[in-house]
Order: C-alpha cells, then structure tokens, then sequence
C-alpha cells in the first residue's frame, strides 16, 4: 500500500519532470519533491511507532522494518540519546529497529511532531541534492515493575534527491527519487 503512494508520488514528480532535462532542481517541481520527501519522513514515524509497540506480533514488526529500510539510503545510520548519558550512539538503521523492538519496556509510546524542512536542497557535485528536515520525538516506556523513561529528542534527519531513469513504453523518463540518510541527534530534553 504504501509502495504504491511513493510510486504514484514518483509518477506525479516523473510526468511533471519529464520535459526537464537539466539536472537542477526547478522551483516549480521543488513543492512536489518537498511534499514526497516529507511523506516519507512521516512514514518512517509511524512505522517506528509501530516497531516500539510492544503490542505489535513479531512478524508484523518484522515486515514494518523492512517497509522502513527501504526508505533509506545505503549505510544510514541513526542516533539515539539518553538523559542519562552523555553521549549519542548511532546504529545502522537496521539494527536501529531491532534495539527498539528489543528495549525492556513493557510499553513504549514514540510520537513525532513540528516536522520542516530547516536548510533547502544544495546541489553536490554528484548532481545528487542535499537537505535536512527536522523533527521532535517524544519517547515514553514504561514496565510494570515501575521502571519509567520520558524524553524529547530533536532530530536532523538528511534527504537525498537524486535524479533516476525508467523506462516507460519504451520511453526513458527522468525523475527525481527521494532517499533518507543520516538522522542526528541536536538536542535531548526531559
């Protein structure tokens, strides 16, 4: 299902782009690239929503990290913060996953809000476009044997927009594909 929201999100971005055979990224196709990438900023929030849930089956939350990889840009890695330490460790996104399938609550609740864009796209010299979205994440577990945990985390997450090809009735067409990268830790507060 939601394969194919990305892929008609890709198709309105592709029709829309097709006659533009430059590589920068026109001002009037830059909503459409926005509105895709925060899509799937905010797919990947309830799909994390979904892997915390303790009372998500195995084989659901399995698929779930999946459908959440592919998100992704190769070698991503994302942060995790603490109140209770100093330090940001980062994991790849799939081991990212499968800690927070794994962490000794017996209820985690994980809700992301004041989600925006906080650079625009900058061109590299790969022709790939760069750009940061931010986002607040709100994390409470709890255990019944009373041990509790709150926090608010800002998070930088990285976008790639990356100009692709496909072939349609035998027509080669260029799009723009939307990719997310590295989420950072800013800031942790109670």
């Amino acid at each position: 299902m939601k394969n194919i929201k990305y892929i008609l999100l890709s198709l309105t971005i592709l029709f829309a782009m097709s006659g533009y055979a430059q590589s920068n990224v026109d001002p009037s196709r830059k909503q459409a690239i926005d509105s895709l990438a925060l899509e799937k900023v905010k797919d990947l929030s309830k799909y994390i929503s979904i892997i915390g849930n303790k009372d998500t089956q195995f084989s659901e939350a399995k698929r779930v990290m999946d459908r959440a990889e592919e998100l992704f840009a190769p070698a991503s890695e994302m942060g995790v913060s603490s109140l209770e330490r100093e330090e940001i460790s980062y994991y790849k996104v799939r081991e990212y996953f499968e800690r927070l399938m794994a962490l000794n609550y017996d209820k985690v609740t994980i809700k992301w809000y004041d989600i925006h864009y906080v650079s625009d796209l900058e061109q590299q010299p790969d022709g790939t476009y760069v750009g940061v979205i931010t986002i607040y994440q709100r994390f409470e577990g709890s255990s019944k044997d009373g041990l509790n945990y709150k926090d608010t985390t800002k998070k930088d997450i990285t976008i790639y927009v990356k100009k692709k090809e496909t072939q349609i009735a035998g027509r080669i067409i260029e799009f723009w594909d939307v990719l997310l990268g590295d989420i950072r830790v800013t800031e942790t507060s109670a």
